[in-house]
Order: structure tokens, then sequence, then C-alpha cells
């Protein structure tokens, strides 16, 4: 099996499928980008904007020929979407996905197809927007930032190199790691930020003078709830799908919650004023990592 893939097939193609079709047209690294889906209307927009070559309602036709196949799709999908295109996969196609948390793809994915596949390399790009759909697309995207590879003990190298070559050929920086590390990782770094979001304005939402709050909202509201605006299902999904690792962080964010309200409440300005001074120091001094 080649290393370098000459026709991919982004099954659902939104934000990040669309942007990775973009990006490897506009580096002209395969031969022909192939859209599958359910809607034609959303597939056909793709193609207007560059981010597909051609599309197809079809499995057995969008996979004829492809080297790669990449899941764009929901988490809640993977495991009915794999079992749509296990008829039309070939034992040498590479499969790859997006998804935000990755031991329930492995699951799904060994359901759907009554094993785990050599082929199968799960993946996450650390990159996106609050925004949704093909028509959030852009080829840059994934420039200078991080795709995280999770092979599993069953992943075949030639697997994860055509899907390394496939990534770094969108401008990505790709590394490996194991599927619960990940999962772990991401739970505190990007899972809670986002359950925080969501749950701060919808707290305020609910408030009978909530126009009046939102109408003086700063700047630090602003950029602390920028993700609350993104996809309720996709985020729903990714909750779900990481469940054990995102209670764990919940519940060690609780504890220090806790902490913070009784230093509040104990006016211990020494103890509040700590706490500040750690993270600040934390945050500048990681601070070219926040702003890749």
């Amino acid at each position: 099996m080649a290393v370098q893939p000459r026709r991919v097939c982004l099954v659902g193609v939104g934000l990040i499928a669309g942007s990775l079709g973009l990006a490897l047209k506009r580096a002209d690294a395969v031969g022909e980008v192939v859209g599958l889906g359910r809607r034609a209307e959303q597939l056909a927009r793709a193609r207007e904007l560059g981010a597909i070559d051609r599309y197809s309602l079809d499995p057995s036709e969008a996979l004829a020929g492809c080297d790669l196949v990449v899941l764009g799709v929901p988490l809640g999908s993977v495991r009915g979407v794999m079992e749509q295109l296990r008829p039309c996969l070939d034992a040498d196609t590479v499969l790859t996905d997006v998804g935000s948390a990755k031991g329930c793809v492995v699951d799904d994915v060994e359901a759907a197809l009554g094993r785990f596949p050599t082929t199968f390399v799960p993946g996450h790009p650390i990159a996106g927007t609050e925004h949704s759909g093909v028509e959030a697309a852009f080829a840059t995207l994934f420039e200078g930032r991080r795709v995280i590879l999770t092979p599993t003990a069953d992943t075949s190298d030639d697997a994860t190199a055509s899907v390394q070559w496939m990534w770094e050929r969108a401008g990505a920086e790709v590394i490996t790691m194991s599927v619960e590390h990940h999962d772990r990782m991401l739970a505190i770094t990007s899972h809670l930020p986002h359950l925080l979001a969501f749950g701060l304005v919808d707290m305020l939402s609910r408030a009978p003078d909530h126009e009046e709050i939102l109408r003086y909202a700063a700047g630090g509201f602003r950029d602390f709830t920028r993700i609350a605006s993104s996809d309720p299902v996709m985020w729903r999904d990714i909750c779900l799908g990481n469940r054990e690792a995102v209670l764990d962080a919940l519940g060690g964010y609780r504890r220090d919650l806790e902490t913070l309200a009784e230093l509040v409440e104990a006016a211990d300005a020494e103890g509040l004023e700590a706490i500040f001074r750690s993270a600040k120091q934390t945050r500048d001094a990681h601070l070219h990592w926040f702003e890749r």
C-alpha cells in the first residue's frame, strides 16, 4: 500500500473535513478529493467552494478507488456510518477520523466492522473555530497546528504513515499518543472549557435580567464564552463519547471551585492572590503554545 494516497474520500464535509479538502487541493497533494454525505445540496456547496472535486450520495460510488477515507461526521454517527461503509471498503483502504474523543471511535468502529481493522488510524486535528459547516472552512486552518494520531496496537505502520503524510501536506504537525492519554488530555484542555462556557451562558440566559447582563458584558466574557457558539450536537456527542474522562475533569474542577468559594467567603485575600498568581505564571509561561 502506497504511503502517499492519491484519492481521498471525505465522509461528511463540514468545517474540518472541508478545510482538509481545501488544504490538500491547495498543496496539490492528492489527485482527487471525493465527498460523501446525505444531502446533495451541502455536497454541491462543498464542490462550489473547492473543498471537493466531486461527490456522491452512494458509498460504493464515492469510495471506489479511494486510498484513504476520512470520517468527518459527529461522534454519535460514527458507528452507523461505518456500518454503511463496511460493504464498500477494500481490505487495504486506509481509514481515519477527526473526532475529539478517541476511545468511543475505536469502540464504534470495532462494533460496526466486527473487528478493529489494521488500516484504521484514529486521529484528531487540534484546530477549529466556533463556526461549523463547509462555508466556514478555509485552507490554512491546519497550518502550524497539531494533529494527534492514536494508532492502536492493531494499526499498521503503513496506514499510520499514510495518514501522517496527508496531515503534513495540509500543513499540520503530527504527533502520536495512546487513545487513553489523548482522551484524558482533551477532557481537561478542551471538553471541560466548552462545558463551562456553555454552562455559563445558559445560566445567564435564564436570569430575568439577562438582556441587561449581556449588554454590559466586557471583553473577558466575550473571550471566555466564544466557544459557546460551537455546534451543540457535536459537543453533546463529545461529552458523552468521552464521558468518564470528562467526569473526572469536572470532579477536579468542582473541588477547586469549592476552594475558591471558601476563599471568597472567608475574605482570604492572600489565598485568592496565591491562586491567581500561580495561574498567571503558568499561563504566561506557556503562552507560546496557546497562540499557535
